[in-house]
């Protein structure tokens, strides 16, 4: 499981570098995470390690790199 964690963590990292801020909606697109739970994980680790900057605009949360 830390090594899924991990991986998809990965993923978000690209995506996010690639395009700027995304909302969760267009990262779970960009990176092709199945699951809510996956991507919400992924971010997490990248959270924890202050790779991580969070907004809500409206209803919406939207990510970019710090």
């Amino acid at each position: 499981m830390i090594e899924t964690i991990g991986n998809n963590a990965g993923l978000v990292w690209n995506a996010l570098n690639e395009s700027g801020k995304m909302s969760t909606k267009e990262l779970k697109k960009a990176t092709k995470i199945k699951a809510e739970k996956d991507l919400y994980a992924a971010l997490g680790w990248l959270a924890k390690e202050g790779k991580l900057v969070f907004t809500e605009e409206g209803a919406e949360l939207y990510v970019e790199l710090a």
